[in-house]
C-alpha cells in the first residue's frame, strides 16, 4: 500500500532554484515518510500478532536503542540529533499506544 504520488520526481536540494522547486521536493520526500510509516506500522501490527504478553508491548531497552540508532543517523547526515530524537519520541511512543490497541484488537 503506498501512495502513487510518492514517485513524483522532483529536484534534488542542490538543483532547486526556486521556491517552487523545494515546496515540491518536500512534498515529494513527505509522502515518501508516510509510505514508510505505513511499512512501519505494519511491523506494529506483527509484533502485536506475535506478542503473547501484553506487558511486553512497551520495552523500555528497546525504545532507547531505537532513539539512540536515529541519533547516530542524524549525527551521521549531520542534521540535529536532538530534533530528530524528539521525533522518534513521539512516534515511539505513538507505535506503542498503536500497538497495544492491535494487541488488545486481537486479543479482545
Amino acid at each position: 500500500m503506498t501512495n502513487q504520488n510518492a514517485n513524483i520526481q522532483a529536484k534534488s536540494p542542490t538543483e532547486c532554484e526556486t521556491m517552487v522547486d523545494v515546496r515540491e521536493g518536500v512534498d515529494a520526500v513527505d509522502l515518501q515518510i508516510v509510505d514508510l510509516l505505513v511499512r512501519r506500522f505494519g511491523y506494529m501490527d506483527a509484533a502485536a500478532r506475535i506478542k503473547s504478553d501484553r506487558d511486553t508491548v512497551r520495552d523500555e531497552t528497546r525504545k532507547a536503542q531505537v532513539i539512540s540508532n536515529v541519533r547516530r543517523a542524524a549525527l551521521d547526515g549531520r542534521i540535529p540529533q536532538d530534533v530528530v530524537a524528539e521525533m522518534w519520541e513521539t512516534l515511539v511512543e505513538g507505535s506503542i499506544a498503536y500497538e497495544l490497541g492491535r494487541w488488545d484488537a486481537i486479543r479482545g
